[in-house]
């Protein structure tokens, strides 16, 4: 039960701490005592933070390749990445401990490892902030993500509580009448999937849609949403960590109950995150820089809770492109300068290929009347050679949906330091 408990205690913190009514001003102090007593006693325990000040604002900032790089250092069991990699190629797992890896959507593999206690709690944290309202009748989950873990396992340990994974990289049509006879009452998708579900006619009629794993973009809500007949919230987590949920409201709140965020100014009004997680035990995230792009919201959500919550998800800092001279357009400029050439465009790629080219990829059934007037919106904002091809833009379910894609080869990234 002991497990069980984990999951039911992590549910009233996060609803107790993100209740309505509840003042920024205490929620902040409720933060920063959990935050002081984890940099007091569980960040020192990784060879990493051995002797290190416990200050947050002291402490280095890490990211994915210095975190790959000494991947034993950051976490208690002093697992080494080799061995990580080994657990998930035969599915032996060390006792008593997750492991568990991204997608890889940035050309390389992040690792997580969590004990089973942080397994619970997580998913505690995410009952809480997802279907709250909808536990008192048994439901039926469906999580339709490229790769599978331990994580979404310990749902199945709930008995009001069915899970089931379906493998997107697969592809819908393998599986997609074991999904319309499970008849899912809550669909967790990227948002690529729920839109091959809409246009496809899949029989499907959950109370609750969720779009996760990849940026949601204008065009895709109306077509989701339409279909379904209800609003699509949004799920934003990562190898990381599961940092925002949209609430009851439509406002993406951040996990703010479990994560201190810090901003780092990333033009046009676009901050990149930097995390520091502060309930995980197992491996320690401290001021880790995320390549996510957020838009944070200007005013309260009307929903009450002391949350800040986040305007868009904009994009990934990978995908801005690079101009001569060092400048960046991020990537939701180059979306909106597409989307606003005309209404009919409702697809589209723009892939930076080089550093003088680009291209923009429309499907042939456009009216070349629109792709032109797209092709100029992009050139107004470029100086590179833009190539404008028709071609189909049909689901792929091996990758993440880009549709702003900078794809130029960055050196290696230096290595970090003893």
């Amino acid at each position: 039960m002991i497990p069980l408990a984990e999951a039911m205690t992590s549910f009233v913190r996060m609803r107790h701490l993100s209740r309505p009514g509840l003042s920024r001003a205490a929620f902040e102090a409720a933060q920063a005592k959990a935050l002081t007593r984890w940099l007091t006693r569980d960040l020192p325990r990784v060879a990493a933070y051995a002797g290190a000040p416990p200050r947050l604002q002291d402490l280095p900032v890490t990211d994915k390749a210095t975190l790959m790089a000494g991947f034993h250092r950051y976490n208690r069991p002093g697992l080494t990445a080799e061995a990580a990699w080994q657990a998930l190629a035969t599915g032996a797992m060390p006792r008593g401990l997750t492991v568990g890896c991204s997608t890889g959507t940035s050309g390389n593999h992040g690792l997580f490892v969590i004990s089973e206690a942080e397994r619970f709690r997580w998913l505690g944290a995410i009952l809480a902030k997802t279907i709250p309202d909808l536990l008192a009748r048994p439901q039926r989950v469906a999580v339709v993500l490229p790769r599978d873990t331990r994580l979404y396992h310990s749902a199945r340990r709930l008995p009001w509580l069915s899970l089931r994974f379906f493998d997107v990289t697969e592809g819908p049509e393998i599986w997609r009448a074991e999904l319309e006879t499970y008849a899912p009452t809550v669909l967790l998708a990227p948002p690529r999937l729920l839109r091959h579900f809409a246009e496809e006619g899949f029989r499907l009629s959950p109370v609750r849609i969720f779009a996760a794993a990849e940026t949601l973009d204008p065009p895709d809500r109306p077509v989701i949403e339409g279909h379904f007949g209800l609003r699509l919230d949004q799920i934003y987590m990562a190898t990381e960590g599961l940092f925002a949920v949209t609430c009851r409201y439509g406002g993406l709140h951040l996990a703010e109950d479990s994560v201190v965020f810090e901003y780092e100014p990333a033009g046009n009004g676009l901050v990149a995150p930097l995390v520091t997680c502060f309930r995980r035990e197992t491996q320690i995230m401290a001021r880790y820089r995320m390549n996510d792009l957020l838009r944070l919201a200007d005013s309260p959500c009307p929903c009450g809770s002391p949350l800040r919550h986040v305007a868009e998800i904009v994009g990934r800092m990978d995908d801005c492109f690079r101009l001569p001279g060092g400048r960046l357009i991020t990537p939701d400029v180059l979306r909106n300068a597409v989307l606003n050439a005309s209404r009919a465009i409702t697809d589209f790629r723009l892939i930076q290929l080089s550093p003088t080219e680009a291209e923009l990829i429309l499907p042939p059934a456009l009216p070349d009347r629109d792709a032109e007037a797209a092709a100029r919106a992009v050139e107004t904002l470029l100086p590179l050679r833009l190539t404008l091809t028709r071609a189909p833009l049909p689901l792929d379910p091996g990758r993440k949906l880009r549709r702003v894609e900078c794809r130029l080869i960055r050196p290696p990234p230096a290595p970090p330091g003893p």
